[in-house]
């Protein structure tokens, strides 16, 4: 019988960071295979079409990558108020865009919104529900 280590729940957290943005990035990878993408990219006719867009877009997608690092090497306490407050955020966020992205071409990209918010909402739950230290002296 094979022995199951109990994981640690800053372990736990990155690894679901590390699985959401994975989703992010193979989502708007394929996006790049829809009709029209390529060259609504070398035309800068885009849904970031502007310095500005680009650097919110990137700001918004550094997030998840960044709580990698940050759920591991963060205290517990602000460790948790920021996976439950950027978990929910993101789950909305991909709640928002999975409903909106339903159609032929992008059921592709509502999948992995529907995945994300699954992966997200597992942030914010194990967050929510982070052990507590059993020596009340500590």
């Amino acid at each position: 019988m094979l022995e199951n280590q109990k994981v640690n729940i800053k372990i736990k957290l990155a690894a679901l960071w590390a699985s959401v943005t994975f989703c992010y990035l193979y989502g708007d990878y394929f996006e790049l295979y829809t009709p029209g993408k390529i060259n609504g990219l070398l035309t800068g006719e885009n849904i970031l079409d502007s310095p500005t867009k680009l650097l919110i877009a990137t700001l918004i997608l550094a997030i998840p990558s960044v709580m990698v690092a940050a759920s591991v090497l963060l205290k517990p306490s602000l460790n948790r108020i920021l996976n439950i407050v950027f978990g929910i955020l993101f789950t909305l966020m991909m709640l928002f865009i999975g409903i909106n992205s339903m159609t032929e071409w992008y059921g592709f990209y509502a999948f992995m919104a529907f995945l994300e918010s699954i992966l997200t909402f597992l942030i914010v739950w194990n967050a929510f529900k982070w052990p507590k230290n059993q020596d009340a002296s500590v």
